[in-house]
């Protein structure tokens, strides 16, 4: 199998990937949207009122990429708000790790500051961030994927038809 074949598998695997990320994400804050701003206000980084705005809109904005990314439509534009949002978030995470803030990211969880006696794991959410963004890195480079939206619209010849 040539690199052209393998790359739209390659790139349908960080699609559904990155779909899984985001839709977990949001699922998990948008049950709680308070959780979810004290989570953005533990950052440090803006207002009270400017987190609770963050923090309400975060988790829809999250699912809505999943979903996109899940059905494969507009990927690329998805993959590039994608890789914003995740250059936005590794900066917050190395802002509170450099200020000595003992906080939760809110990534995966409500987040916030520690309790007494918990550690943070700044480097390990900076390297799973890292390697999300290489997933919207792919699909910015190589969009087209398998069994996705765009492909339809744009009358990409099924894969058992080549």
């Amino acid at each position: 199998m040539t690199m052209d074949r393998t790359w739209p598998w390659i790139s349908t695997a960080a699609r559904l990937a990155l779909a899984a990320v985001w839709l977990v994400a949001g699922a998990l804050k948008v049950g709680d949207l308070g959780a979810s701003a004290r989570a953005v206000n533990a950052y440090q980084l803006m207002s009270y009122d400017t987190a609770k705005i963050v923090g309400s809109v975060q988790p829809f904005l999250e699912i809505a990429l999943g979903l996109l990314l899940l059905i494969g439509l507009a990927t690329r534009l998805t993959a590039g708000i994608s890789a914003v949002l995740l250059v936005v978030f590794i900066a917050g995470i190395i802002s509170a790790w450099a200020r000595g803030l003992q906080i939760d990211c809110g990534c995966f969880s409500s987040g916030g500051e520690l309790a007494a006696g918990k550690e943070t794991v700044y480097g390990l959410d900076i390297l799973r961030d890292l390697a999300f963004l290489a997933f919207a890195g792919i699909l910015l480079w190589k969009p087209r994927t398998r069994f996705s939206a765009d492909s339809a619209l744009m009358g990409d010849i099924p894969m058992g038809a080549r």
